[in-house]
């Protein structure tokens, strides 16, 4: 039903002569329609392989994480799905708070000769060599064939295993968006960010993701804001979502063979 008006009843604000005095400090809320809901996700550079069998570089902050399983957003025409398509293999690179001014020389370039309409209407240009363009520097991947960046403190090497087209139910629009699911073949890190003590953990305390939120950069503020409930459970308690019992993969017997290292070292 389309109505001129609409109103949040039940959110009306209280005021400080409230009867409920429980309930008269807490936030009232309205109802708006923002164009996009980017409410803070990291930002992660994307290594593709380009036809030609060189990298394309792309920064974008549609991704999260399911165990190793990492899932990407893009537009269905921008030149990284296309490669991923095409040759089911990247590189996940994720760059620190320090790394705003790649990111930011990355933004607004695409690999596509030919940008879409709506990618020209937002003042994106076509830039054949990004590694110039933003600073970066190509490192060997050891189980893919698009390069890693260098300068990131965390890479995952990964493989498309799966795609869903978004907006099948808008015939207009069916499509146009798309959302890649990768599986994560080899994670590498620098030693700063390694937990002390443990042979195959992030500290926390050490890793300060670039965050995008409705597209401005950010960083974390030092320090935790609070215990985490959830931060009582071993990590590994999570490691049955990240190797099958009937399938190997690349990559599976990381975990071993870093523990041996780790105590060889101890």
């Amino acid at each position: 039903m389309l109505t001129s008006e609409i109103s949040d009843s039940s959110d009306t604000p209280y005021s400080s002569t409230s009867s409920n005095s429980s309930t008269s400090s807490l936030p009232s809320h309205s109802i708006i329609s923002p164009a996009i809901l980017y409410f803070g996700t990291p930002v992660a550079i994307i290594s593709s392989l380009n036809e030609d069998q060189t990298t394309n570089l792309a920064a974008i902050s549609s991704v999260f994480w399911l165990g190793h399983r990492c899932v990407l957003g893009f537009g269905a025409t921008s030149q990284t799905p296309i490669n991923l398509r095409a040759r089911k293999q990247c590189v996940v690179n994720l760059p620190d708070a320090t790394m705003a001014g790649a990111v930011n020389a990355l933004a607004g370039t695409t690999g596509t000769p030919q940008p879409s309409a709506s990618k020209a209407a937002r003042g994106y240009r076509y830039v054949a060599d990004k590694w110039a363009a933003a600073g970066l520097t190509p490192q060997a991947a050891t189980l893919v064939a698009p390069r890693r960046v260098r300068e990131c403190p965390v890479q995952m090497e990964a493989e498309v295993v799966a795609e869903l087209a978004l907006l099948r139910d808008l015939p207009d629009l069916r499509g146009a968006l798309v959302v890649l699911e990768l599986r994560v073949l080899r994670v590498h890190v620098v030693d700063a960010l390694r937990l002390p003590g443990f042979a195959n953990r992030i500290d926390p305390d050490r890793w300060r993701p670039l965050v995008m939120s409705f597209q401005q950069l950010y960083g974390l503020a030092p320090g935790r804001v609070a215990e985490s409930v959830l931060g009582r459970i071993d990590e590994e308690e999570y490691r049955f979502a990240t190797r099958s019992r009937v399938v190997r993969l690349d990559g599976d017997d990381d975990k071993e063979v870093v523990e041996r290292q780790f105590m060889a070292k101890s």
